[in-house]
């Protein structure tokens, strides 16, 4: 009896998917077309790549915040001065971004 076939088992967020539907106008679905079959992509890598760095930018843009005269001279201080690493901030270094799950 040949012995069983090894098969490669996938980490879990790689196997599962989900759908998502869009009604767009031809108009842009032609144009998304055009762009992804002149980079060699299908309309679906190219959406979901596309989609995909726009989330990601997004994500990222949204950590501003307004400081007056003595905050930012605080804060351009620790910049040129960091303290070391706390626990804290090495734990958060170690998790994953939202885009990398």
């Amino acid at each position: 009896m040949p012995p069983a076939a090894s098969v490669e088992k996938r980490p879990a967020s790689e196997t599962k998917t989900t759908t998502i539907n869009l009604r767009v106008p031809r108009q842009t679905r032609d144009l998304i077309d055009t762009a992804a079959n002149v980079v060699g992509k299908t309309r679906t890598e190219f959406m979901l790549e596309s989609a995909k760095q726009h989330a990601i930018d997004v994500l990222i843009d949204q950590k501003l915040f307004s400081l007056n005269e003595a905050q930012f001279e605080a804060f351009m201080d620790v910049l040129d001065n960091p303290p070391p690493p706390s626990s804290r901030l090495k734990r958060l270094f170690a998790e994953k971004s939202p885009w990398e799950t």
